[in-house]
């Protein structure tokens, strides 16, 4: 399967709200992403999305279909060095290795783009060992684990926080 990010664009908007109003995705991600998902809601993600300079956050395709997001949330002040990734295969697309291949991508657009960032990290929810295989797959370690620190579904859950160092950046 051919994996491969892009920018967004307002095409994407009727596939992106299928992908993304789906209670299993919601259910490993955070709850900023809204659920149900609507079109408004994709019409303003993509808009969020298509703002000028270098975009953080990409569409991933598979096969030259929409298949799920991945992007960075850059830290600010003295963490201006880190970011945190994140990610989300739409279901019909699951366990095809599309997440293990993005992530790789988003690395090498990590490598051409924000060369000074030195940590590249994640939080995954205790439940998600899925995720945590992809990161694992793509060089990122189990820094540490923060003990009852998130709450999703009513549910309060330990939080995994895996890293992956640029060591290029002295």
């Amino acid at each position: 399967m051919q994996v491969s990010l892009r920018k967004w664009e307002r095409r994407d908007r009727d596939i992106l709200a299928q992908l993304a109003n789906n209670i299993k995705i919601w259910n490993n991600v955070r709850d900023r992403l809204p659920h149900p998902y609507t079109l408004k809601n994709a019409d303003e993600f993509i808009r969020y999305c298509t703002t000028p300079g270098i975009p953080f956050v990409l569409a991933i395709e598979a096969d030259r279909n929409l298949a799920g997001c991945i992007g960075l949330e850059m830290q600010e002040d003295v963490a201006r060095i880190s970011a945190e990734i994140g990610y989300w295969i739409g279901e019909p697309f699951w366990g095809k290795g599309i997440a293990t291949k993005a992530v790789a991508l988003m690395m090498d657009y990590v490598a051409e783009h924000f060369p000074l960032l030195v940590r590249i990290y994640a939080k995954i929810f205790q439940f998600n060992a899925a995720s945590m295989k992809v990161l694992e797959k793509n060089g990122f370690h189990l820094e540490c684990i923060h003990r009852k620190a998130v709450e999703k579904n009513k549910v309060i859950w330990d939080e995994y926080v895996w890293v992956k160092f640029n060591d290029a950046v002295k």
